[in-house]
């Protein structure tokens, strides 16, 4: 078929197909691209059949075997039929556009692409460079010489400009627009244009705005509020303003005649007080602004001093000080040894401070008093001033004894709180006798009890004070001890305990192991505590006892008594075996609580065996089991207490053995018995060492049963041979039987002929039967069959070799099971060795097939 014929059956097909396009299926080797550069469309999908086109125009019309390119295209594409990739070389702007690669019975492919010219030429212009703010309102245009397909960005030195509030962006974005700049706005401003194959920023544009006076202020070095007489002050006056403001300053309304920033005050004086603003005025924005400060000056305070009014201070009367101050003040505080004084109840100060007044004046009071005084440049503190208050006497107090022993002496001291210390006299029964704030009276008498008075008084104040204190003279204990029954102190009888006592007592106390002894329904004292009855005495009663007598002048303790309380016997303990085997000793020993010890004896059958704690029998016999009594005797409680242990005496085992009833044979049920000479309790099985526990199975699925003296094998395997032992217990001794190895008999199992499988005609061979059994079998061999007197019995024969069928057939004497096993024999050179296998046929069958000719191609 001619290619013009393909064209249009191609073109019919192209046209009379219902396009269904797929987005994107074709990718650009670049895009967008520049002018004048070639660019490659291509698809993952390879067209046999259809056409390129640009905006719906026919570029490429492709068809098996060939393409054809559109007359206006000629020189232009290069087209590839191997991938279907269509060159467009020298891009025009003209060649932007969609292209569609149509494959004939199947969807469309698209792509649009791109072709844009280089930029170039970016410059900005502004209509105006010199603003005010809040004022004017400026527009920047932004011009390209060349390009295509251009995006504008604006940017305010490195930050990007963005469209809101005040700022405009128009033009496509070329046109930026600033609605009452303000001083924020001077730039630089550039414009940054980018089409996605170039870019380009132009030069940038500057503003100059004017703004201002804002933001006024008067500042003050030093910084304070208030300054000191005779200090060089500073008043500087900024603000925001472009240009500079020009600065007029004025003191309480009234013009200084003064310009500039800062503003000179040199040593003032008080004079300088006052409101001192500065006028600020900017003459391109016309706008005006002023700042104030308050300077207050004042001298330093010179001087401070305390004083009082009136006489001393008197304790429980008014008392004023007061705060003298040369100088302007402020505060005054006052202080009272070094803690700042509040106002209370009996603290007041007037309306400045400037008195303190004490109502009443307390002792408490008394200390140094300071008045500190300020003022915004200075504070001064006063020398202190030392407040003494006078008081007293308060009633004495008398430290003592109220009581004493004839014979001693006895020191009475007096004391009374006053300022200052007050004078002391002492007095008996209206006698002075003393005149200092200590008395010493004795040795004392039995008259010199009586009331003792002693009287304080102040010089200043003028008063005085008693008080009076009882003295009685006591005779003293002479002696304290306990005495104690003549019976022994036993557990569970009544038992009692007497305190003796000469001498004045006023109290008798009972203490055991150093702490008071507690009385209850169990153990009670009489009235007078000199008598303790214990009603029961328990063991826990005993101890070391004390009693104490005691006077208001002294306390005397008995010399210690130990109490040991007897008891027991509690029941004895027996310590030996419950069981013994004929013909040993046994030992038993026995104890009991007592005290003290008790006497042990040991009884058998009413017969007394043993007269201490510990018995050892003679060699034991069957008829020395019986109960073996302990009885403990207590000698001083009486009291005795027994305990009984029974003896089994049990016959000894002298021999164990093992026995089997039948042969041990693979698969047959078998039984081993235990047999023994003498008592026994239990018996334990053993194999190779170790304890078999009744029905207890092995890795091989062995079954044991143990019953009574029998362990019975359900049913014999191969895994049960092994040493076998029985071992016979009756609780006090064991003994262990001679091992029996048990060697199960089986088989045969498998029977195998050994020998060659071909020989020579006339030649002799050994052949050989093996068979798996125990004990060993027995062989017998057969030809073809039948019995043969040429072969002896055994396992392996010598015979001439004949080709034919041998049998050996091996029987266990012992189970009594027969196997054979048959092998035939050929002879080298014999007719019937010759044969051909059918693989070989196959091979030649197959070599025959390879060879015909190909007749066909």
């Amino acid at each position: 078929m001619e290619p013009h014929l393909v064209c249009l059956v191609v073109i019919s097909m192209l046209f009379c197909t219902t396009e269904h396009v797929r987005a994107q299926a074709i990718q650009a080797s670049e895009n967008p691209i520049p002018v004048g550069k070639n660019v490659t469309l291509f698809s993952k999908n390879q067209v046999t059949t259809g056409a390129w086109l640009f905006n719906n125009q026919l570029v490429v019309i492709i068809f098996p075997g060939g393409e054809v390119i559109a007359a206006n295209w000629t020189g232009r594409v290069l087209f590839n039929s191997t991938t279907s990739a269509l060159t467009v070389m020298s891009l025009s702007l003209a060649e932007s556009g969609t292209y569609t690669l149509q494959d004939v019975g199947s969807s469309a492919s698209q792509l649009v692409l791109s072709v844009r010219e280089l930029i170039s030429g970016v410059n900005i212009m502004a209509n105006a460079t010199d603003l005010v703010e809040f004022n004017d309102t400026v527009t920047v245009t932004c011009t390209v010489v060349t390009g295509t397909s251009l995006s504008f960005t604006w940017l305010n030195d490195t930050a990007e400009v963005m469209a809101g509030g005040y700022v405009h962006i128009s033009d496509d974005g070329s046109q930026l627009t600033i609605a009452k700049v303000k001083r924020y706005d001077e730039g630089p401003f550039k414009c940054n244009v980018t089409n996605g194959i170039s870019q380009e920023i132009s030069s940038s544009v500057q503003f100059n705005i004017s703004y201002g006076p804002t933001a006024a202020a008067v500042s003050v070095v030093p910084p304070l509020h208030t300054h000191i007489t005779g200090s060089n002050i500073t008043l500087s006056c900024g603000a925001e303003s472009k240009p500079p403001a020009a600065i007029q300053w004025m003191l309480d309304g009234m013009n200084l005649n003064h310009s500039g920033v800062e503003l000179e005050l040199p040593m003032v004086t008080e004079n300088h007080t006052g409101e001192y603003k500065c006028l600020l005025h900017n003459s391109v924005t016309s706008r005006f602004t002023n700042a104030s400060a308050m300077i207050r000056i004042i001298a330093p305070i010179t001087a401070v001093t305390v004083n009082h009014t009136g006489g001393v201070a008197m304790a429980q009367e008014p008392f004023t000080l007061n705060c003298h101050v040369n100088g302007e003040v402020d505060i005054i505080q006052w202080w009272m040894n070094g803690h700042l004084v509040s106002a209370d109840n009996t603290t007041v100060f007037d309306a400045e401070n400037r008195t303190l007044t004490l109502n009443p004046v307390q002792p408490s009071d008394a200390g140094h008093y300071k008045c500190r005084a300020f003022n915004a440049v200075s504070n001064v503190t006063s020398s202190p001033y030392n407040l003494e208050v006078y008081y007293g006497p308060k009633t004495p107090e008398i430290m003592a004894p109220s009581v004493a022993l004839i014979g001693n002496q006895v020191l009475l001291n007096c004391t009374s709180l006053s300022h200052p210390p007050s004078v002391y006299s002492w007095h008996f029964n209206e006698t002075e006798v003393a005149n200092t704030s200590e008395y010493l009276a004795g040795p004392l008498a039995f008259n010199m009890s009586g009331t003792y008075t002693c009287m304080a008084f102040n010089n200043i104040t003028g008063r005085n004070s008693t008080a009076d204190h009882m003295l009685t003279v006591l005779d003293e204990i002479k002696y304290v001890h306990i005495q104690l029954p003549v019976h022994p102190p036993v557990e569970g009888y009544s038992f009692m305990m007497m305190c003796n006592v000469s001498g004045p007592v006023d109290q008798v106390a009972w203490r055991v192991n150093g702490t008071p002894l507690i009385t209850d329904d169990r153990i009670m004292m009489s009235a007078d505590n000199r008598t303790v009855t214990f009603n029961e005495l328990h063991r826990n009663d005993s101890g070391l006892y004390h009693c104490w007598a005691f006077n208001l002048v002294q306390q005397i303790v008995s010399p210690p008594h130990l109490l040991i309380v007897n008891f027991g016997p509690e029941t004895p303990m027996i310590y030996g075996p419950s069981m013994a085997v004929e013909g040993q000793s046994v030992n038993f020993s026995c104890s009991a609580m007592s005290l003290p010890d008790s006497h042990v004896t040991w009884w058998y059958n009413g017969t007394m065996v043993a007269n201490s704690s510990l018995f050892v029998s003679s060699p034991l016999t069957v008829n020395m089991s019986g109960n073996y009594t302990c009885k403990a005797r207590n000698p001083l409680s009486g009291k005795n207490s027994t305990s009984v242990l029974m003896l089994h005496v049990l016959e000894a085992i002298k021999s164990v053995t093992l026995k089997n009833n039948t042969i041990p044979i693979d698969g047959d049920n078998f039984t081993l018995t235990c047999e023994v000479d003498g008592h026994y309790t239990s018996i334990q099985w053993m194999k190779d060492g170790m304890h078999l526990t009744a029905n207890w199975s092995t890795a091989n699925h062995t079954n044991y049963s143990i019953q009574d003296n029998r362990l019975h094998f359900l049913p014999l395997t191969r895994a049960d041979d092994g040493m076998y032992e029985c071992v016979a217990n009756n609780s006090v001794s064991l003994h262990k039987s001679p091992p029996y190895e048990l060697l199960v008999n089986y088989g045969p199992l498998s029977v195998t002929i050994s020998g060659p499988d071909l020989a020579k005609e006339d030649l002799t061979i050994s052949i050989n039967c093996i068979a798996d059994s125990r004990p060993e079998s027995e062989y017998q061999w057969f030809m073809n069959d039948k019995p043969t007197s040429a072969f002896a019995f055994g396992s392996m024969i010598q015979i001439p070799l004949l080709e034919s069928n041998y049998t050996c057939k091996a029987r266990n004497p012992v189970t009594n099971i027969t196997m054979s096993k048959t092998k035939s024999f050929s002879l080298i050179g014999s007719a019937s060795a010759l044969h051909c296998p059918p693989y070989k046929v196959l091979i030649i069958i197959g070599v025959f097939i390879i060879s015909i000719p190909v007749l066909f191609h």
